[in-house]
Parts: structure tokens; C-alpha cells; sequence
């Protein structure tokens, strides 16, 4: 059973500042229209913050770390180990999201959820592990409903601490060898999508990996009997009907479960979001399954070279920002995306009037 606290409400947006930013949009010294979706950002922000005039400074970076069972189906290129790995690469600053979190001057933590191997303590590392690694999803379910709900609430507590320290934007990030198949599986079951369709190369499969890969997922998907039904929920069997927080107990992994967890937290807290790329896409659709609500403080920030990430974005009416051809999961594309928004509130709130700088407005 859903524990309370994922169901309810979420903030709502301040439809007086919206109206108040879109009001200025029409003062500013340009042409109506002339920045495009730069004007957007800022009368969004402007709701989300409930001023005029926002900015964005203090971003927040959480980076959920698990390991999966799925694994050991030879669905990735690279070894559990990496996982542990890349969780030391984060710590020590290695990373691209390490990189770009120094440069925007974000607050970046790594949670591990779930890694194989134990990680000595690390320098803003939160060790939350549930388990060593999901439970392979092609021979049981990846999580218990007591797994489950801990990544859950270890994500919410992410988007909690961010809020504590002020943060102005969160974005999550993933870490997880073999999680794109998790997440494929995912988009798979909620979208009633074949897995010929939804599997991608991941870290780099060939056709011969990615078709094993889809095989994989659509034994799973067969094994779990996750079978669509008209009334737009799962069905497994006669009449027992499945939720999506089963869905992702099913096939998720903790890192999945942990960025869910965190947009629905944070969408609560009126914390916006900037969802980063496939992985987290799917987190996303998760969330807005369980809570549709969340949909309304998320923007996503650009479309992943992954295969089946526009059609998660297209359930969830998603146009990113950016589209650079980016696949590498992190958090990464997301926080590229950053200084985009902060020009964009920059613009809306720096720019002169037509009666501040003496113009002349059209007629």
C-alpha cells in the first residue's frame, strides 16, 4: 500500500505572479515574442517563486546511486564494479556532474542506495544502502515493499534537505549500471509499450546487445504479468488490478525509486525541478503516475540520445530545453541546462521598461 505521504497534494503554482512576470514581458525593451522560450522560463519561475521578478542561484544536486540485478543478463557494456566506482569518481570531484556542480556553484550530494560492493565513507556521500543491488527483475521482483518504500522515503528526504538549505531548483541525478535497462522495463509497463521499441544502447550496445537487452525486458514484463487493462491500469490475472508504486517495485531500481521519491518531495515543497534525461524521465513518469500533481514543478532539460526518451517525454507533454545529443545520466544534462534559465530570469528581470529607457513602443 502507498505510505500517505506520496498522494498528497502538491504545491500549487502563484497565478498572481504569473500574471504580474507576463505583464512585464510586455513592457520589456523588445518586440513581444522576440526571446522566445526564454520569456516562458522566466514567467514560470516567476510562479513557481511567487515574485515578479525570479532568480536562480541556489541549485541542489542529488545523485542516486544503486546497483541492479538485472545485471547478471548481460545488459551493459561495463561491470557492477563501476557503479562503487563512479560513487568514489563523484566524491573526489572526477565526474562531469562534479564538474559542472563547481562551476554553477551547487550544492552536490551523492546517496548510495543500493551498491554491490560497501563504499568506505566519502566526503559528501550519504551511505542509505537498502540492499546490494535491486534482486534480478527477469526471475523475481527488483525490490520488496519494504525496499521499495525505503528508496522512496530516501529520495524525499533529498528534496527536504534541499528545501531546508534554501535551494532555489533541484535536480536529481542517477548512477547505476544497468539501470537504462530498469528504466526501459519501466517506460515499457506504464506506456504499454513494446520493448523493441523502448530498449536503447545504454553505455554503448550494439544492435545484437540492444536486441537482447529488449528479449530480457519483455520476459520480465511476461514473467511480472504486467498487462495493460482498458480503465488504464495493470492487470495480473483476473481482476487484481496493479498500481505504478507496484510497477516500480517490480522492474525499478533503488536509485529510480529514490528520484521519484524526490520530484514528488519536492513538488510538495514547491522546490521546482529540472529533470535530467532518460532515467530520470522515467523517474519523473513515475512520480506523475502516483502523484499527477508533481507534473506542474517540473521542467526537463533536454531530449537524451537514448532510444525511448522522447516517447516518456511525450507522455508526460515535455518539451526540453536543450537537445545536444547527451546520454550519460548524472544529472548532467540538467545541469548544462542551468545557466539557460538563469539568463532567461536574468533578461525578464534586468531589462528596461519602454517607459524606463525612454523607447518608444510600437504602435
Amino acid at each position: 500500500m502507498q505510505h500517505n505521504w506520496l498522494i498528497q497534494p502538491c504545491a500549487s503554482l502563484n497565478e498572481t505572479a504569473r500574471r504580474a512576470a507576463l505583464a512585464r514581458q510586455g513592457q520589456l525593451t523588445k518586440p513581444p515574442g522576440a526571446l522566445g522560450k526564454l520569456e516562458g522560463l522566466a514567467v514560470q519561475f516567476a510562479a513557481f517563486q511567487g515574485v515578479a521578478k525570479p532568480e536562480v542561484q541556489r541549485i541542489h544536486i542529488s545523485i542516486f546511486a544503486a546497483d541492479h540485478g538485472v545485471a547478471a543478463e548481460n545488459v551493459s557494456l561495463f561491470p557492477q564494479a563501476v557503479t562503487a566506482e563512479m560513487v568514489r569518481n563523484f566524491a573526489r570531484g572526477g565526474a562531469a556532474i562534479s564538474v559542472l556542480a563547481q562551476h554553477l556553484n551547487a550544492a552536490l550530494e551523492v546517496i548510495n542506495l543500493g551498491t554491490v560492493s560497501v563504499v568506505e565513507p566519502l566526503k559528501n556521500v550519504r551511505d542509505e544502502r537498502i540492499a546490494a543491488g535491486t534482486a534480478n527483475f527477469a526471475q523475481s521482483a527488483a525490490m520488496t515493499q519494504s525496499q521499495c518504500q525505503q528508496a522512496l522515503a530516501a529520495g524525499r528526504n533529498a528534496a527536504l534537505r534541499a528545501q531546508q538549505n534554501g535551494a532555489q531548483l533541484f535536480i536529481g541525478g542517477e548512477m547505476g549500471i544497468a539501470n537504462t535497462t530498469s528504466a526501459s522495463a519501466l517506460a515499457c509497463a506504464l506506456l504499454n509499450e513494446s520493448s523493441q521499441k523502448l530498449a536503447g544502447a545504454g553505455t554503448g550496445l550494439d544492435a545484437a546487445g540492444i536486441s537482447h537487452k529488449a528479449q530480457i525486458i519483455a520476459a520480465a514484463l511476461a514473467l511480472h504479468a504486467l498487462l495493460p487493462s482498458p480503465i488504464g491500469k495493470w492487470s495480473r490475472g483476473a481482476g487484481a488490478h496493479v498500481t505504478s508504486q507496484e510497477v516500480l517495485r517490480c522492474l525499478g531500481g533503488f536509485e529510480i525509486a529514490g528520484l521519484a521519491g524526490a520530484y514528488i518531495a519536492a513538488a510538495q515543497q514547491g522546490l521546482p525541478i529540472l529533470v535530467d534525461g532518460f532515467i530520470s524521465s522515467v523517474a519523473a513518469l513515475v512520480a506523475v503516475r502516483i502523484n499527477p500533481s508533481a507534473r506542474d514543478w517540473m521542467l526537463f532539460a533536454h531530449t537524451s540520445a537514448e532510444g525511448g526518451h522522447q516517447r516518456v517525454l511525450d507522455a508526460l507533454a515535455a518539451q526540453p530545453l536543450l537537445q545536444l545529443g547527451m546520454r550519460l545520466g548524472e544529472g548532467s544534462g540538467a545541469a548544462v541546462a542551468v545557466p539557460l534559465i538563469q539568463l532567461a530570469c536574468s533578461l525578464h528581470s534586468g531589462m528596461a521598461t519602454f517607459a524606463e529607457a525612454g523607447v518608444s513602443e510600437q504602435h
